[in-house]
């Protein structure tokens, strides 16, 4: 199939837009009229820049009110749409798409709508221009698209057809019923796929701010796209989407999620799916540092307990454990580590992730237009690949079935130190990272669509200075947990983080224990996040804990919380360069992370930050 995105989807100029879509790698683009207007060259300068980015102009859209109109306006309607088909000839397009009638004094009567529309299919005959009809959800009397077959039925031209848009489709509950069985595929005017999560809501403002790309949401788009497949459709698939984020996004950013959303929805209608390699755990994390000296992060991590146990052979990279927990400290000039120290302070610059098959996840990250980065590497040492994610950090991934850690083929191990046979550490148990309220939903189908992970929902988290939502991504085999946080409020801590480290990703980091207790009694008390007393009090009334329990809870600054699949221990340490680390102990099937416990938390990090 080819891909073709409206030009309503993405910000900037239309040369912008244009260029956006060429680069990303559409092959058609529907112009918004409202683009068109505002351009300040002529429809064949459009027509001219279009065939040098190679993209066909698909459509010309969106045109309404042009059926049941009142007689005064009836020729009037004919009239502009006349003109309106000499400017889809400028722009070299031959379809037009119309919209169904919102207007409160439009006629409902069948016949008159569709000897309306017979009338401007002639016209659209007589200039060899396809005319699509679509029915918008909030339209006056055709709001289904199954009304708005049964009447380009009733109409029965060669030359209008049905305009299929997803959004529309199924933000009313519309079943597949319709497409599957009634409409042939020589009817089929155009394609317009868009997802969208599910909320209860206005439709007309569900539209105008919640739409996204396929996969980013709720709608069965899927089922859809086999729909069609199964008719032999083989036309383009095109994007309209309204939706705040991508209006404030990059235009070239999100015409790759654009395409990439494309793919994914293409791969998931296969007859068999097409999917990524299971990730199965996390194997290390990354810091980019300055130096190991009097470095924070470096004095925080030794304080839980982790010793420097290997050094690279070849680069100034050394390699802190702790049990099963490999931290990475890397401190290389020549390197993507080094880059990413010079843009955002001592950070996380990287995650390694074990995969069955790292050369099929290279290749998903490549079929999904992720930037990918294979770092120069002596002729002994591994060569491990790496996709760019959100706020530049890499996503190495490792492949499960080498006979050897990364550290024992490129490090040398340092036979005095011990400390990493402790196996109260078991392993990482969830990373927290903070992006953009306009990189959300893009972060979250990078891990969707190149790793499989599933996404949870969302919960909003109370800061002291506003509300940050939070959704967690998980792997298939529910090791894998990243919690991705964003919010619009500009002093939050999420805001905090951001600034201070010039958009860095990763700021939270939680370990896995078999006995808080003891992992707490290790750290230096200068090191764990004060939590107030009230919260004890609290917690004896909500869940009438032993004395005993609280007392050791409370002197040990350890959180708690229980459901009905078990409990939940967990503290924090105090940040670093905006970076916490946290370690938890999940007693039964407990399986969330604490979010009733997280106000006290971003209230103690605030109190924090003002005490500094």
């Amino acid at each position: 199939m080819k891909y073709s995105i409206a030009t309503v989807c993405l910000s900037g100029t239309l040369a912008e837009k244009m260029e956006a879509a060429h680069k990303a790698g559409f092959h058609g683009i529907e112009i918004f009229e409202q683009d068109l207007t505002k351009f300040t060259g002529t429809p064949a300068d459009v027509k001219r820049m279009a065939g040098d980015y190679g993209l066909e102009i698909l459509a010309l859209q969106p045109f309404r009110d042009m059926e049941g109109m009142p007689a005064p306006l009836r020729q009037q309607k004919y009239d502009m749409l006349e003109k309106k088909m000499a400017l889809a000839h400028e722009l070299g397009t031959k379809r037009m798409m119309m919209c169904s009638n919102v207007q409160p004094y439009s006629s409902p009567d069948l016949q008159q709508c569709a000897e309306d529309l017979h009338a401007v299919a002639q016209l659209a005959k007589q200039e060899n221009i396809m005319l699509g009809y679509e029915a918008l959800a909030w339209g006056r009397h055709i709001a289904d698209y199954d009304d708005a077959w049964k009447l380009v039925n009733l109409v029965n031209h060669d030359n209008l057809g049905i305009v299929l848009d997803t959004f529309h489709m199924f933000a009313r509950g519309n079943t597949l019923d319709t497409l599957i069985n009634d409409i042939p595929l020589e009817k089929i005017a155009l394609v317009q796929v868009a997802d969208a999560p599910k909320l209860n809501m206005d439709v007309l403002q569900y539209s105008r701010h919640f739409r996204c790309f396929p996969g980013q949401g709720d709608l069965p788009v899927v089922e859809f796209l086999q729909a069609l497949k199964a008719k032999g459709f083989d036309d383009y698939l095109s994007h309209e989407i309204f939706n705040d984020e991508f209006r404030a996004s990059s235009p070239y950013e999100k015409a790759v999620d654009g395409i990439r959303s494309l793919k994914w929805l293409e791969d998931q209608a296969k007859e068999k799916k097409h999917t990524p390699p299971e990730v199965t755990d996390i194997e290390f994390i990354e810091f980019s540092v300055a130096d190991k000296a009097n470095n924070p992060v470096v004095k925080v991590l030794s304080s839980l307990g982790f010793e420097t146990t290997h050094v690279h052979k070849s680069k100034d990279v050394e390699l802190m454990k702790k049990g099963n927990v490999n931290i990475v400290l890397n401190k290389e000039r020549n390197s993507n580590a080094h880059e990413f120290l010079n843009k955002h302070g001592e950070s996380v610059c990287a995650i390694g992730l074990l995969s069955k098959d790292s050369t099929k996840s290279m290749a998903f990250a490549q079929r999904y237009h992720s930037d990918v980065i294979l770092e120069a590497n002596a002729d002994t040492e591994l060569s491990i690949p790496a996709a760019v994610g959100a706020g530049d950090t890499l996503v190495y991934f490792l492949d499960e079935k080498s006979p050897l850690k990364f550290y024992e083929a490129d490090f040398e191990p340092l036979s005095d130190k011990h400390s990493a046979e402790d196996d109260n550490l078991v392993r990482i148990d969830h990373v927290g990272q903070t992006v953009s309220n306009t990189e959300m939903l893009s972060t979250i189908f990078f891990y969707k669509s190149m790793f499989g992970f599933e996404t949870e929902k969302s919960y909003d988290l109370p800061d002291t200075n506003g509300l940050i939502t939070s959704r967690t991504v998980t792997s298939p085999n529910n090791k894998v947990k990243i919690a991705l946080n964003t919010t619009n409020a500009s002093q939050t801590s999420s805001q905090h983080f951001l600034k201070q480290s010039n958009g860095a990703s990763v700021n939270q980091i939680a370990f896995e224990c078999r006995d808080i207790f003891v992992e707490a009694e290790k750290v230096d008390r200068d090191y764990l996040l004060d939590i107030p007393a009230n919260y004890y009090r609290d917690l004896e009334a909500r869940f009438g804990l032993e004395p005993e329990l609280l007392a050791k809870l409370a002197s040990n600054n350890i959180m708690y919380d229980q459901d009905e699949k078990g409990a939940f221990f967990h503290f924090y340490t105090q940040e670093f360069n905006g970076i916490f680390f946290e370690v938890v102990q999940r007693v039964g099937e407990y399986s969330r992370y604490g979010e009733e416990n997280a106000f006290i938390r971003l209230s103690a990090q605030s109190m924090a930050r003002n005490t500094d």
